[in-house]
């Protein structure tokens, strides 16, 4: 059995989804309906096939203040369904879910594309288009799309069809583990004592048995529930409701958790981390944190080792203030104290030291030469760990404990999507020749952001999703610049030659009387076109993706007049509270003409907020 989940921004229509799918409303509290937003966690029966396939639906709250709930929820998650709205694409929320999701255990997304029906049959594929470009360096990347309506159920039954067969395809959750039941709900019933729910991470459950409930003491199972029907026994991947004998309701709470007896909570856990890219400049050697931990939230202290390679992922040590229980490979969410924003994730890899490490002796052992034999064999592939298992005649426990062994030494490198291993003298030579190709680029056009991926393999004649994966790991490692699409050498930074310089301070200049008017984007680029100066083209896509020149629907400005935009619109709307287009053309000096992209473009970025006929200031 498996958890279905939903995300996605505010009122994109998720809970009218899960209606639609399974016939119950998800959002439990009166106040949640009367204000049509869902501010706690919801829970669905799906049924498919007729009866054959079940599966749990959790859905989370999609609004920013409700994060915390939406993360005690998301930990079960298997399959995502990702709502986005095809009259609005993907807004400042769904980035934030899609950034937290990477780090637990969703395996297969759906992006369900809502309210079609609010988009003409002329714009439905442009709209779709833009979805998915957008959600490029996602974990719904390459996801596939279904454009739904909950008002004329276009699109359900095809949605309903690949879900079905989407949980088929996935593996049973693991059945022989020590049952693990993070618990994300508590009430009681009259008559019946207290009742926790949760989704059972592994393992299986039976009435009459004696668990743990952490931290606490040890509980019997007087009944069960899934999905409302009483059981014998539940199994890894169900949602799943406990009556606790001898449980008070203040004994339990969200957070805690149910699991076998062999368990012992701990505050102390070895981790390996992989920091949020555009927090990692958060981190030091000790960071107070945030730790998400199942359905717990939990303040704690991240401890770095003193000397630690790139971006990650890194081992660590997380202390925490509270004691609770894991499993190795349990997947967790870090959060920062104040503000209060993604620092990253990882999984546990054991209380005290990992389980199954590999010495120094064993590296240098027969097991690990047949390891490294294989990549070296194959070192034009990323081998996943169960085809090396496979080729080296060993258990995939143990080779999975001499690849990481391995790639600490730098004999083998680490690559992602999926996990796979690459010989590392084959690729560090690799990096050598990439980086001797950028570097020639850079002496004869020092403009240039750098070269693409496609460029970069057609150069070196290998293959262009080979050649990214292990080029993210060296960025990830600092050795290789990877920005805006472009490759460069780590210390590269593009400067425009002095004839350059010029020609855009002619054809982007700025109006003394009118000085933010923006420049037609069509009329530069054919000035930059037929300019003659060497270069032009390639400095003009250095400066659009450095943000130095900003495209706003057909027109162009300069980061100064948008940094100047930005400003008197906070000043005016702080003061105000709120702000017309009117107003906004009046303040800025400008017409309609450009007034209203310039409005439309800052909504998109999530400054300003519409409401109505006004703008407010993005909480």
């Amino acid at each position: 059995m498996h958890v279905v989940g939903t995300a996605g921004h505010v009122d994109h229509g998720k809970s009218a989804l899960v209606e639609a799918l399974t016939g119950t409303h998800p959002d439990r509290w009166l106040e949640e309906r009367e204000r049509g937003m869902t501010l706690d966690l919801g829970f669905a029966h799906l049924v498919l096939d007729g009866g054959e396939l079940e599966a749990g639906i959790v859905d989370v709250p999609g609004h920013e203040r409700f994060l915390r709930n939406m993360i005690a929820g998301a930990a079960g998650m298997e399959l995502l369904l990702l709502v986005v709205a095809a009259n609005e694409g993907v807004m400042p929320q769904t980035r934030e879910h899609l950034a937290i999701l990477q780090y637990l255990n969703v395996a297969k997304t759906i992006v369900v594309v809502s309210k079609i029906d609010l988009v003409g049959a002329s714009d439905r594929a442009a709209a779709l288009a833009a979805i998915a470009s957008e959600l490029e360096g996602t974990i719904a990347q390459d996801a596939p799309l279904v454009a739904v309506s909950v008002v004329t159920n276009e699109g359900l039954p095809e949605l309903r069809d690949l879900i079905a067969q989407t949980l088929r395809a996935m593996p049973a959750r693991a059945r022989d583990a020590p049952a693990y039941l993070p618990v994300d709900r508590v009430f009681t019933i009259p008559g019946a004592g207290t009742i926790v729910t949760g989704t059972l991470m592994q393992g299986t459950i039976a009435t009459g048995e004696t668990l743990s409930l952490y931290p606490g003491a040890p509980v019997r199972v007087r009944g069960l529930h899934v999905f409302g029907a009483p059981r014998e026994r539940a199994s890894g991947g169900s949602r799943v409701a406990l009556n606790l004998a001898g449980v008070g309701r203040d004994d339990a709470a969200r957070g805690s958790v149910v699991a076998g007896s062999q368990f012992a909570a701990s505050t102390r856990f070895d981790v390996r981390v992989l920091p949020y890219g555009p927090e990692s400049a958060r981190f030091r050697r000790r960071t107070p944190v945030r730790a998400h931990i199942g359905a717990a939230e939990i303040q704690g202290t991240l401890v770095l080792p003193r000397e630690r390679l790139g971006s990650g992922p890194w081992k660590a040590q997380l202390l925490l203030r509270d004691p609770t229980v894991a499993f190795p490979g349990l997947r967790f969410v870090l959060r920062n104290l104040s503000p209060n924003v993604l620092l990253g994730g990882g999984e546990i890899l054991a209380l005290e030291s990992a389980p199954g490490a590999v010495s120094e002796r064993e590296v240098r052992g027969a097991s690990a030469r047949a390891v490294a034999g294989v990549l070296r064999a194959r070192s034009g592939e990323a081998l996943e760990p169960g085809v090396v298992a496979n080729a080296a005649n060993l258990r995939a426990d143990r080779t999975v404990a001499i690849l990481e062994a391995l790639a600490e030494r730098g004999d083998a490198i680490a690559v992602q999507r999926p996990p796979a291993y690459v010989d590392g003298a084959a690729a560090n030579a690799l990096l050598a020749r990439a980086l001797d190709v950028l570097e020639n680029a850079e002496r004869d056009e020092p403009w240039s952001l750098g070269a693409t991926s496609l460029a970069l393999a057609r150069a070196l004649g290998v293959s262009e999703p080979l050649l990214m994966r292990i080029l993210a790991a060296f960025a990830a490692q600092g050795r290789i610049s990877h920005r805006a699409g472009y490759y460069a050498t780590a210390g590269h930074r593009p400067r425009l030659s002095a004839g350059q310089h010029r020609l855009f301070e002619q054809i982007v200049s700025v109006d003394g009387d009118r000085p933010l008017l923006p420049a037609g984007f069509a009329e530069v680029a054919s000035a930059v076109a037929s300019s003659g100066v060497p270069g032009a083209s390639k400095a003009f896509d250095t400066l659009l993706a450095r943000g130095a020149l900003v495209k706003v629907g057909n027109d162009l400005y300069r980061d100064t007049q948008i940094a100047e935009i930005r400003a008197k619109v906070e000043a005016f709307v702080r003061e105000g509270g709120a702000m017309t287009a009117a107003q906004f053309r009046d303040l800025i000096g400008t017409s309609r003409k450009f007034a209203v992209p310039l409005l439309e473009w800052l909504d998109g970025r999530g400054f300003t907020v519409r409401d109505g006929d006004r703008r407010v200031l993005r909480r």
